[in-house]
């Protein structure tokens, strides 16, 4: 059953003006599917009827998260040739790139992708653009960032295609560049010192607003280009923004005002604390001097949506990450790419995933089986003794250590304790999630789950861990080779197991062989 957005109406088909034409012989063009904004649009257009293309430089990246009745082209907009074939019968194109990631003048990327789709667009016939731009009052002060995004619609509406231009301030939701970053900082630093631009104003809006609003733009009647500026009814400063997300993780912070640092400074700053957005969170970081509030209401007359406020968002982004998070396998949260790499780590809301598979040429039950009899008199596969020494200084921090055993060796349930793990999730045949009990900065998971047939499998295996602050993020570091070696040598044995009638150790560490039951 489709969610229904903030005004309670179901997600894909807000309304808007009086439909004009006949949605079933419509065709629509996405770009950017695969980025944040345009994965979620993807999936809000083809609940609808109308005929969905997207264009992407890598199709295989989009083909594994498209329906069957989408069709994927191969282009790029720095290609004009590539732009026209998929131009071809478009009625609606939707412009959601931005070279914001990219090396080098970012600023001049994004004129000239945006001046090949404008004439593309024209000389295709295409009717209308539907654009998410950034929103700040047009001026010569405007950060490169916003002075671009604002170039890159003015371009599309000179050039004579009917253009929707929808303006944003900060995006509330998981995957979001600027709530993460907010998030980074949050979660690292107990002490923030916040310079002066922390607290110039802006009006984020939740992610499923802005879908909203992108959706309902496809259906107003035909008319002259325009801009609509978005937000949640909520003008708060982004100290407020960092102090509501604290507050929604029941975490205390503290944050000193000074006047000396500027957004050049805080962007090298920045760059320390959260190395992962160095090159797009500098960049970001330089508009915030710009306020990002709404002046015009236009978009409250032309479409029924009413934005949420900032709470309700962080708390329906937060809650969602949580649901996600207890219902769906690990190699299907966001993040986890198609395919079965060797190694992928990604991160997802506040945890970070260390996700790999392994192929074998055993039928679905089989391979589990090794699964199922982890822990206890078995073992786990790979350095036992290096589990032992991790048990007992677990124990000397206050912890249960590998006290406590396997309720029985082959049978498992929800809720059993298998040494220093709780089993959280336990389909038979198929998945096991264990929650560590051990003692931890932060909370720890590790998942196996199990894909294929009679004769062939694959065992997928996800450690998770959400750090607990700074100290979190040290041990995650300082263990990481070590998780490295273990977990993948957990994996190989586990695969060795599944396809050999006789267990063998793994190495030197492997001093308890499974055990068979």
């Amino acid at each position: 059953m489709p969610r229904k957005n903030s005004q309670g109406e179901k997600e894909g088909k807000p309304a808007g003006a009086k439909r004009d034409r006949q949605p079933e012989s419509r065709t629509i063009l996405l770009t950017g599917a695969s980025g944040y904004v345009g994965s979620k649009l993807l999936g809000l257009l083809q609940r609808r009827r109308e005929k969905l293309r997207c264009l992407a430089r890598r199709p295989e990246k989009v083909l594994s998260i498209c329906a069957k009745s989408t069709e994927v082209v191969e282009g790029d907009v720095f290609d004009a040739a590539s732009l026209k074939r998929a131009m071809e019968g478009v009625d609606t194109a939707y412009y959601l790139i931005h070279c914001l990631h990219c090396e080098g003048d970012f600023e001049a990327m994004d004129r000239r992708a945006a001046e090949n789709f404008a004439s593309a667009a024209k000389d295709a016939g295409v009717k209308r653009i539907i654009y998410l731009g950034g929103l700040a009052e047009p001026g010569p002060n405007l950060s490169p960032h916003l002075r671009s995004r604002h170039e890159v619609g003015r371009i599309l509406r000179e050039c004579g295609v009917e253009t929707v231009e929808f303006r944003a301030s900060v995006v509330i939701g998981t995957g979001s560049l600027s709530f993460e970053l907010v998030r980074a900082l949050v979660e690292r630093l107990t002490v923030m010192i916040c310079p002066r631009w922390v607290r110039v104003p802006a009006q984020p809006i939740f992610i499923s607003d802005v879908l909203a609003y992108l959706v309902a733009g496809l259906d107003q009647a035909p008319g002259e280009s325009r801009i609509y500026e978005i937000g949640s009814p909520d003008r708060v400063s982004y100290a407020e923004i960092m102090q509501e997300y604290a507050r929604r993780r029941k975490l205390s912070r503290l944050m000193i005002p000074v006047r000396v640092l500027t957004p050049g400074l805080s962007s090298l700053w920045l760059a320390l604390v959260t190395p992962l957005y160095k090159r797009v969170g500098r960049r970001l970081i330089e508009g915030v001097r710009n306020p990002s509030v709404v002046k015009n209401h236009e978009a409250l007359d032309a479409f029924p949506i009413r934005p949420i406020s900032l709470r309700r968002a962080i708390g329906e982004t937060l809650a969602n990450e949580e649901r996600q998070f207890a219902e769906k396998p690990m190699s299907q949260l966001e993040g986890i790419p198609p395919g079965e790499p060797a190694r992928k780590i990604v991160r997802v809301g506040n945890r970070i995933l260390d996700y790999r598979a392994v192929k074998v040429n055993v039928g679905r039950m089989r391979a589990f089986a090794p699964v199922r009899r982890i822990g206890g008199g078995a073992g786990w596969y790979y350095g036992n003794r290096l589990w032992d020494i991790r048990g007992w200084l677990d124990i000397l921090f206050g912890g249960p250590g590998f006290k406590r055993r396997r309720r029985d060796p082959d049978k498992l349930r929800k809720g059993d304790r298998i040494d220093c793990w709780r089993v959280e999730i336990y389909d038979p045949g198929h998945r096991l999630r264990l929650r560590a009990e051990m003692k931890l900065p932060g909370r720890a998971w590790l998942e196996f789950e199990v894909v294929g047939d009679e004769r062939s499998s694959v065992i997928r295996q996800t450690a998770a861990f959400e750090p607990g602050g700074l100290a979190g993020l040290a041990y995650w570091t300082l263990v990481l080779p070590i998780h490295n070696m273990m977990f993948n040598g957990m994996l190989e044995a586990i695969a060795r197991e599944a396809q050999s009638d006789r267990p063998a150790p793994s190495n030197r560490f492997a001093c308890r062989p499974a055990r068979r039951s």
